[in-house]
């Protein structure tokens, strides 16, 4: 009678224990703790307080959603074909992620390893910067009468104060100052490339803005960016080529048979 006695009381503990992990039954079905805290826990990796009051929120919808999933259940929607199909597309994607999200965390990406691809990267840097001038305005017709007159020796900046709908350096004479040749629209861009120092564009170049004629007035060897300004971006192509490490690894060590005759593109 005791041994019994003693396995009752257990039973009832556990039952109390597991009550105690549950937010909310429905219909019998336990609404877990676990999901509430996986829920609070990704708001605060993400940045959000979870209050009293949202923690009710979440409970409520998990309710909800608990409700609702047991009506779909009861009416097979679950088992259709498209769904299954889905649900496996789905759990597959998942493991794939926390895999590549736990390889990821087990192989980080060193600063030595960082410094080293900043290195190589800023060694086969070959940027050019530009110091211009330019007249906006909205008609070829108009651009062409401005050469023709910067051909028989007017100056540029002149112009460039009298003519130029572009408000924001017509001021200062057309100005652009210095800028790398990728900041600026391409036809401008190509344009500025093939001028000599001192010359201006002998035709209207053409861009969204309207017609341009340019004067090119410097060049210089553009300055690498720092370290600490692509320190992000070069961890994040340090982390897209392991990635691509482990896949052709893992490619190479798994049997492969394709039974489609259509091949991916590459």
């Amino acid at each position: 009678m005791k041994k019994v006695y003693l396995s009752a009381l257990l039973l009832t503990f556990l039952a109390i224990n597991a009550q105690a992990a549950d937010v909310a039954t429905v219909n019998g079905k336990p609404v877990k703790q676990s999901l509430v805290d996986y829920i609070i826990k990704e708001a605060a990796a993400s940045g959000k307080t979870v209050d009293d009051s949202a923690r009710a929120s979440i409970i409520d919808k998990l309710v909800t959603n608990e409700v609702i999933d047991q009506e779909a259940q009861k009416t097979g929607v679950d088992k259709k074909p498209d769904f299954l199909a889905k649900e496996e597309l789905t759990l597959h994607e998942l493991r794939v992620n926390a895999y590549i999200s736990d390889y990821i965390k087990k192989n980080p990406i060193d600063d030595k390893a960082l410094q080293a691809e900043y290195e190589h990267q800023k060694s086969l840097f070959k940027g050019t910067d530009y110091k211009a001038r330019h007249i906006l305005v909205e008609t070829e017709d108009e651009a062409k009468d401005i050469i023709k007159q910067l051909v028989k020796g007017s100056d540029f900046a002149s112009l460039a104060k009298d003519k130029s709908i572009d408000t924001g350096t017509k001021g200062n004479g057309g100005d652009l100052g210095w800028f790398a040749s990728g900041t600026m629209v391409k036809p401008f861009s190509d344009a500025v490339a093939t001028l000599n120092k001192g010359a201006n564009t002998s035709s209207p170049v053409q861009t969204e803005y309207g017609w341009h004629v340019i004067k090119l007035e410097d060049t210089r060897a553009a300055a690498a960016p720092s370290f600490e300004s692509t320190k992000d971006e070069i961890r994040n192509f340090l982390v897209s080529k392991q990635l691509d490490q482990l896949v052709s690894d893992l490619k190479a060590k798994a049997k492969i048979v394709s039974n489609s005759a259509v091949k991916a593109e590459k």
